[in-house]
């Protein structure tokens, strides 16, 4: 097959969006708007319109009018779990749409970008389930007179911050628990990757979600972002960025109305290689690990924690994996890492990549950027001998770089694994089913991984320990995160009189 005859077209026009209101689109006007160039192509993609403070509090004031007038919240289970699973359907049919606009604005390659579609798809089916199963619990121990309920209630209206990195997938680990739960939301997402949000909303609306339910406004985080942050009519926040941004949401939710927060940060993420390990599959997982979605992933591995009997020819594995690594036009279905997303971004992966050659590292391959004549491209980059003050083994640096540490006993490879301020996710690889365990019980991460990486699915929870970041998303608990809990005491039968 020609390759060229798997690659898409480029859109011929940057399309135009308005933002969205009450179940509707509100035309840009004669408001700013931000056209959005493709990261892999330098081409204008998309058009998007800032939005005002005013426009943040039209959205504000819908999903709370929608809130408090139990539009949503007073449905039962049942109806609340149609629209989700209508929406998993529409998802499904406009999956292609998706995908196309999430390569374009993002520059992640569009075969990772349609399988990222379909997961978002089992989010909504699966949380349509949770919505007739969210239930409390009762007490029939207080004595005859007494009965304790205890009441499971949505929040209210949540303000939901995405970045860039992966603007459907993270919008979708959270928007059906939410709905889920009752709620009402108010979405803000990443400046430069904002259609694919307002094509959910769309979706939404088609799929008969209530007016006022899903609301999306775009712009800035220092503006738009931060005015939701500190929004006294919202009542929790979802925020998904670096660590270092997630402090300063903290602050200011403490500054306005002490809203409830939910908080997936930074990750400085472990991979550890045992010798006992399938080093094959070890030293392909590992590049999956580090080159999915160009690197610019919170939970990549970026750490490799390698077994010292094994270290030099594991190095020249993974090296030999990545050497073979297809990188290049995003838009290629051959493609397996795409374009470095924003210019910020490709200029921060360089300047450590620089700093890690200046700390003292050796630069086993990779480190140089890559030119296709148009669009931002970083070779998979290994490092080896480095020690655990470099920046590079410390610092989130959110692209194709990996570092390589070795270890001799178990006990040190859990030491190296628990050594920073992170606690995201984390791997191991052995197929001895003792260590395997030993080591996912002592390492302090929210997410694990036996002998594979980046592996998940609807039904399991996503977060961090540490400074990575406060509460659940997704399963069960993700729709607990999003509700308030409420005793209830029933007295039963006639009163015992306190004035006689």
């Amino acid at each position: 097959m020609d390759k060229s005859s798997t690659r898409l077209s480029l859109p011929t026009n940057p399309r135009e969006f308005g933002f969205f209101v009450d179940g509707a689109y509100v035309p840009a006007g004669s408001r700013e708007v931000f056209s959005r160039n493709s990261p892999g192509h330098d081409v204008p993609v998309t058009r998007i319109p800032k939005c005002t403070e005013e426009d943040l509090d039209m959205a504000v004031d819908s999903a709370r009018a929608a809130f408090d007038d139990r539009r949503w919240s007073g449905l039962n289970g049942q109806a609340r779990a149609a629209v989700l699973l209508r929406a998993g359907a529409l998802i499904r049919e406009r999956a292609k749409e998706i995908a196309y606009f999430e390569t374009l604005e993002n520059g992640k390659p569009i075969s990772q970008a349609r399988a990222e579609v379909a997961g978002c798809a089992d989010m909504f089916e699966y949380a349509s389930g949770l919505a007739r199963s969210l239930h409390g619990d009762s007490f029939n121990n207080l004595g005859d007179g007494m009965l304790g309920l205890v009441t499971r209630e949505p929040v209210g209206v949540v303000g939901i911050i995405t970045p860039w990195n992966f603007p459907f997938l993270i919008l979708c680990e959270r928007v059906p628990y939410i709905l889920a739960s009752g709620c009402t939301i108010v979405a803000k997402p990443s400046e430069v990757t904002s259609a694919t949000t307002l094509i959910l909303a769309e979706i939404l609306t088609e799929a008969g979600l209530p007016h006022g339910c899903m609301n999306v406004v775009t712009g800035s985080g220092s503006t738009i972002g931060q005015a939701l942050i500190e929004h006294p009519r919202v009542d929790m926040l979802s925020f998904t960025g670096s660590t270092a941004v997630g402090r300063r949401v903290v602050e200011a939710a403490g500054r306005s109305n002490f809203k409830k927060l939910g908080l997936e940060l930074g990750g400085k993420n472990p991979q550890i290689v045992f010798a006992d390990a399938d080093l094959e599959d070890a030293a392909d997982g590992v590049a999956f690990g580090i080159g999915f979605n160009t690197g610019q992933c919170c939970v990549s591995g970026s750490r490799l924690i390698v077994e010292r009997t094994v270290a030099e020819k594991f190095s020249q594995m993974v090296r030999d994996k990545f050497a073979k690594v297809v990188v290049g036009d995003p838009l290629d279905e051959a493609t397996q890492i795409g374009a470095i997303t924003t210019d910020a971004q490709n200029r921060t992966i360089m300047a450590y990549i620089e700093k890690g050659r200046t700390e003292g590292a050796r630069l086993i391959c990779g480190g140089e950027q890559m030119d296709f004549g148009r669009g931002r491209y970083i070779a998979p980059t290994l490092f080896a001998d480095v020690t655990a003050e470099m920046s590079i083994a410390r610092e989130e640096i959110f692209g194709p770089v990996l570092t390589i540490m070795p270890f001799d006993t178990v006990d040190e490879a859990i030491k190296i694994a628990n050594d920073t301020e992170y606690g995201l996710a984390a791997s191991v690889w052995t197929k001895n089913i003792d260590k395997a365990l030993m080591v996912t019980r002592r390492v302090q991460a929210g997410r694990f991984w036996v002998n594979t990486t980046l592996a998940g699915g609807p039904e399991l929870p996503l977060g961090g320990f540490k400074q990575s970041g406060w509460g659940r998303e997704a399963g069960m608990y993700g729709v607990e995160e999003y509700t308030q809990i409420k005793s209830v005491h029933i007295e039963i039968g006639k009163r015992t009189p306190w004035i006689a």
